[in-house]
């Protein structure tokens, strides 16, 4: 028989023994459960937090809010608090210190852009001791040289007052040749950050057939536009 919230003693439930014994005693069904708050109708909290459990462990990197609310239960309240929780744990978790020593480092960092069905340009700024310093998206949708503007691009490189700086972008095709516009992009990314005094160390391109980088390739100091 499903166990329900109330078949639980309630100094056994998941608010109280977080209470009593701290957070770290909690299951990932009960950790959900108080992020979740209350269940509904017909479907306690318990039961609705399962659901949600077993669609994160499917793939939480595409998580999304349409695929949440889907779940009986869940609005769009409760959807965005979960989705926030998310992101703001794996920000924190980014925070600690990272050492980048090659391309197949930042690869473990972008996995989730293998199957992204959109183009997605990524910034990850690094410390003069190859520290992440941070992650970010800067842009979502077809590259081009008018969207992909340097300026947005370094703006947060400058406040991280980071030493240096690696792009990585996705190829939903699966294609892992550079394109015309991907090298010209990139070669108007590593003038600029000559100029201003963020080294461009490297450019890597990733898709659902694995990834290419253009330092590894001897594309960052020579590229063409042809």
């Amino acid at each position: 028989m499903r166990k329900k919230i109330t078949d639980i003693p309630e100094f056994d439930r998941p608010r109280e023994k977080l209470q009593k014994k701290g957070v770290k005693a909690l299951s990932d069904v009960e950790l959900l459960s108080v992020l979740i708050g209350k269940g509904v109708k017909g479907k306690d909290v318990l039961q609705i937090a399962k659901e949600v459990l077993k669609l994160a462990e499917k793939d939480i990197n595409n998580l999304t809010l349409k695929n949440l609310e889907n779940i009986e239960g869940i609005g769009l309240a409760k959807a965005s608090q979960i989705l926030a929780a998310i992101e703001f744990s794996k920000r924190i978790l980014l925070k600690e210190t990272v050492k980048i020593s090659s391309a197949a480092d930042i690869v473990k960092l972008a996995e989730d852009l293998k199957n992204k069905k959109q183009e997605y340009f990524l910034t990850f700024t690094l410390d003069g001791a190859n520290n992440l310093i941070k992650k970010r998206v800067v842009f979502i949708g077809t590259l081009n040289r008018s969207l992909v503007h340097p300026r947005e691009v370094f703006a947060d490189a400058i406040t991280d007052r980071a030493a240096s700086i690696i792009f990585v972008h996705n190829h939903p095709s699966g294609s892992l040749v550079p394109s015309k516009e991907d090298k010209l992009i990139t070669n108007r990314l590593v003038e600029v950050g000559n100029i201003i005094g963020i080294k461009v160390l490297d450019h890597i391109i990733i898709s659902k057939n694995g990834y290419l980088s253009f330092q590894a390739e001897g594309l960052i100091n020579s590229i063409e536009g042809t």
